[in-house]
């Protein structure tokens, strides 16, 4: 099986003069799910290259044996040094894709044509697609084939906003990532704040926050099994 996963290209938290960029444990977590049940993985990011990283989400108190591992692995950072452009990928050529989260999407990916296109051709496809944490913030703009809201009449999660509230980031984000989900229809849930969450709604999975992505990923992959069998 052929998994995409698609970053954020963006470094820049609002006005506050700080980083942000993808969450580590939000890659490295399905990252090696995926790797070690054997599928091959492909990482995109809209402006190709090093995606920028969220250095928050590399200090001790966020980093777990997943993330260690990644860092320590030279062919998964060689991976992740040359991601390519997402203009130039296409749904024809994976099984599904993958979003991880950070605070980055929200701002890139959440209004990228080729991302909402990417994604619209994933879901007319009839092919998985599964996003954790923030990446559900890029489905903002995303169609079902019907032209409503993807996300309308679904259960779907995504960050809290105390969750948000938590980091001191409410006022900063573009949006709240529930609100929007809300908003546009959805049939919005979660769990306790910093706990795994994840729903599938027929071929739409999503996380609720950083400890959702390994539990993300594993329901992708019991879901692509009943898919392909």
């Amino acid at each position: 099986m052929k998994i995409l996963m698609v970053l954020t290209s963006h470094d820049t938290l609002g006005n506050t003069g700080r980083k942000t960029g993808f969450w580590l444990e939000e890659l490295a977590a399905p990252y090696f799910i995926f790797k070690d049940a054997g599928h091959e993985i492909v990482l995109a990011s809209p402006k190709g290259g090093q995606p920028p990283l969220d250095p928050k989400s590399n200090e001790p108190d966020f980093q777990t044996d997943l993330t260690h591992r990644f860092e320590a692995d030279e062919d998964a950072k060689a991976q992740l040094a040359s991601t390519v452009r997402l203009d130039s990928v296409s749904a024809d050529d994976f099984d599904t894709v993958f979003y991880p989260g950070g605070h980055g999407p929200m701002w890139d990916l959440s209004e990228d044509r080729n991302s909402v296109s990417l994604i619209e051709a994933f879901v007319a496809a009839e092919k998985p697609v599964a996003f954790v944490c923030h990446a559900p913030g890029v489905l903002r703009d995303v169609k079902a084939p019907d032209g409503a809201p993807l996300v309308r009449g679904r259960k779907v999660t995504g960050f809290t906003n105390t969750e948000e509230e938590a980091v001191g980031l409410t006022k900063v984000v573009p949006f709240l990532v529930e609100d929007m989900l809300r908003e546009k229809g959805g049939l919005y849930s979660k769990g306790d704040d910093w706990r795994p969450y994840v729903l599938t709604d027929g071929l739409l999975i999503t996380g609720q926050n950083p400890a959702s992505s390994g539990p993300g990923a594993k329901a992708l992959l019991e879901l692509m099994a009943e898919t392909v069998g």
